[in-house]
């Protein structure tokens, strides 16, 4: 044996090599999008609950992809804030000017827990989401009435969420998602707006696109929508790893939007740059995010429902 080989031997691999740097990401994104509030989840039993969807669903495929949910959750957040009512219920009845970061960890969690939580606890999760909506209520600037109860603003919030996911998921992921795949997701995740109290909600993918069309002349950019989107643009990220930040994440969000609402929201063509480019840093760090990122909740529930990592992904 040369001495090159015996050398070659003694020194670590790839994986050993990275194992520090997917440590230090994975701290570093959980400490982003993790809430601090303990809701009293296990992942890990009872032993054989599949939860609400279960390792053969769509849902935990789409769900399991970090870049794509991350980019997604800020286009759902950019494009909710189009919906005067739906913006009001947030800018009256939560600290969203204080803690934008907050809201978008308890959205993190909600979605977490209603797609790879035990069944009971995913069922507790959404009824105390409802009993929250209970006290979210008012009237808007222009003195319309609103409701957290209400079921269109339940659909709309539910449908940026979902398109904003599936986009990311397609973008960041699996550009050749096929239709049946997407239709089979919109079908799956419309149980949990409906247990909310959501009507008519989008169960394929035309569904999904007519509902936007629909929505359109009722939406709006107006000063509070702009007041809501320099919130977010500002929110701290407190990501310190290289190539991981706060502009490369919300830029990359804002690439997800769809191009009605990319007008409305008066995204220029510097800002529309920055975004493609944000897309493109998040496309090549994203296997490194991945890596760092595989062994969340959905690798701990699958193996809570007896399946093997590999239900997570389409391959």
């Amino acid at each position: 044996m040369s001495r090159l080989d015996r050398l070659s031997r003694r020194l670590p691999g790839p994986d050993a090599l990275l194992t520090p740097v997917y440590a230090r990401l994975r701290q570093a994104i959980v400490g982003v999008v993790a809430t601090t509030e303990d809701f009293g989840i296990d992942y890990d039993a009872p032993a054989g609950d599949p939860g609400l969807f279960g390792p053969g669903s769509v849902t935990w495929k789409v769900h399991a992809d970090f870049p794509g949910m991350m980019a997604g959750g800020i286009a759902a957040l950019m494009l909710q804030t189009l919906h005067p009512r739906a913006l009001a219920g947030v800018v009256d009845h939560s600290n969203f000017r204080d803690d934008a970061l907050g809201r978008l960890r308890r959205t993190t969690m909600f979605v977490a827990a209603t797609t790879y939580a035990p069944t009971a606890d995913a069922r507790r999760i959404i009824e105390m989401v409802d009993r929250i909506h209970d006290r979210v209520r008012g009237t808007t600037d222009a003195g319309e009435p609103y409701s957290a109860h209400d079921p269109d603003l339940l659909t709309w919030v539910h449908c940026t969420e979902m398109a904003s996911f599936l986009a990311g998921y397609r973008r960041y992921r699996r550009p050749d998602l096929s239709r049946a795949a997407q239709d089979a997701y919109f079908d799956e995740t419309r149980r949990i707006a409906e247990a909310l109290g959501a009507t008519d909600v989008p169960a394929s993918k035309a569904q999904m696109d007519e509902y936007f069309a629909a929505m359109q002349p009722a939406l709006r950019f107006d000063h509070r929508s702009r007041e809501t989107l320099a919130v977010l643009e500002s929110m701290a990220l407190p990501i310190p790893v290289a190539g991981v930040s706060r502009r490369m994440f919300l830029g990359a969000g804002a690439a997800l939007l769809p191009p009605w609402a990319r007008t409305l929201i008066q995204r220029t063509p510097r800002q529309r740059l920055v975004d493609r480019a944000s897309a493109e840093s998040l496309h090549r760090i994203g296997p490194l995010i991945r890596a760092a990122m595989s062994e969340g909740v959905a690798v701990r529930s699958a193996r809570r429902a007896g399946a093997e990592r590999d239900c997570l992904r389409f391959e």
